[in-house]
């Protein structure tokens, strides 16, 4: 029988030393930035009941995709695999009739089951906000340009925003007779922006709904594109669409306004996680990243399935997809400030003195456990350490590695 002692399960990975301190100063920024804006932290369990992640409203999570297990009466619980949700339980119960709106903001792992072979992780670190109680423009401008600031305090200079609105996508599939399947993958045509498929799936629907349909997935750039929009909705004389249309508008001519304009793009085909959000969505694209880094929109009628009726918005970000592009792109210098402290046996109390004053004044010191100072140079040219402190008892010296004593 196999052993499977030596390696990781499929999706997850062991990070080390450079990853987990980019992730921590990533995390860090990211706490600084929402804590400034008024936003306050919540933490829920790895674990939640089956039941939290099975409704009308969030579908999304396929059974299959989901690490489950047992409690010690047989109940079915999952490992979190999204932190929104678990979120709005909160919201509905414990902070039922707190003052509206409610601010919130996360930083926790999420696990989904993926296939070994596509290489996406199932342990992601998300961090990320939640505006609750709110249904004004202002709240969705709020997140979507928090979400911009989000990028940049993690030192992120070259991304882009797409943002859509999945109000046109559910009116003109809802105005098609179709099964669930099709509407499934008609919706997974859009988003993937496969042309051919989606023909093929649209032509046995001759309708208006039908052709916007079909176009959806081409309908992406910048203000040009709302020109497009409003020539493909002429032929729905309800106003539903035009109206989304001006809302959209409106939202994209704002964060214009606001010092974005480098950074906006409309992308009619967002169509991801239909089932879940209800108007305005976005995703948030860095260079080096396959997929996108941050995701997020407003989600209406969530918080209603656990009892409470109250507007959202909100995003994550993919802290690790952050964490790496930072590596990559050799923005994160991984060379810290470090001392190698050596001491003789009878001075090994004056030698952890001076390791706390080195480490408060934000050196990075280290007690050496060799018994000479020869072992101590040769380690310290192994860790690339240029600076050795020798303690005695009379006194206290630095020296360069290689060299001599510093004065």
């Amino acid at each position: 029988m196999r052993r499977y002692d030596k390696i990781t399960p499929d999706g997850a990975k062991d990070k080390l030393f450079e990853q987990c301190e980019v992730r921590r100063e990533v995390l860090s920024a990211l706490s600084l930035l929402f804590e400034g804006r008024a936003y306050r932290e919540v933490i829920t369990p790895g674990f939640e009941f089956y039941d939290v992640f099975d409704s009308s409203s969030n579908n999304y999570f396929p059974q299959e995709n989901m690490y489950k297990l047992t409690d010690l009466k047989g109940r079915m619980l999952v490992a979190r695999p999204d932190s929104t949700v678990p979120i709005a339980r909160v919201v509905a119960t414990r902070l039922r009739g707190h003052s509206l709106p409610i601010r919130l903001y996360y930083s926790q792992d999420v696990y989904r089951m993926v296939s070994g072979s596509n290489g996406r992780s199932g342990e992601i670190m998300q961090a990320g906000v939640e505006l609750i109680g709110s249904s004004s423009a202002k709240s969705d401008l709020e997140v979507l340009s928090l979400a911009a600031e989000a990028l940049k305090c993690c030192r992120i200079a070259d991304f882009r925003i797409e943002i859509g609105h999945i109000g046109i996508y559910k009116y003109l599939i809802n105005s098609l007779n179709c099964s669930d399947e099709q509407r499934e993958a008609i919706r997974s045509c859009i988003e993937s922006k496969n042309y051919a498929a989606l023909g093929d799936l649209l032509k046995e629907f001759d309708s208006p709904a039908a052709k916007a349909l079909g176009q959806l997935p081409r309908m992406f750039g910048g203000a040009e594109v709302f020109e497009e929009a409003a020539e493909l909705f002429r032929d729905f004389e309800d106003g539903e669409l035009d109206e989304i249309l001006k809302y959209l508008e409106f939202v994209y001519s704002s964060l214009q306004r606001c010092g974005l304009e480098s950074k906006l793009m409309v992308d009619f085909g967002l169509v991801n996680q239909a089932d879940y959000y209800t108007g305005i969505i976005f995703h948030g694209y860095i260079k080096g990243a396959g997929e996108p880094v941050v995701s997020g929109g407003r989600y209406d009628g969530l918080i209603k399935d656990f009892g409470e009726n109250l507007p959202a918005t909100g995003f994550g970000i993919n802290v690790d997809l952050i964490t790496a592009a930072l590596l990559q792109s050799g923005l994160y210098n991984a060379e810290k400030k470090k001392v190698l402290v050596f001491c003789e046996a009878e001075a090994v109390s004056s030698a952890f003195s001076y390791i706390n004053a080195l480490s408060q004044s934000g050196v990075a010191a280290e007690f050496c456990t060799f018994d000479t100072l020869e072992e101590t140079e040769s380690y310290a040219v192994s860790v690339g350490a240029d600076k050795i402190c020798v303690v005695t008892a009379d006194d206290v010296r630095m020296i360069t590695v290689g060299g001599k004593a510093d004065e």
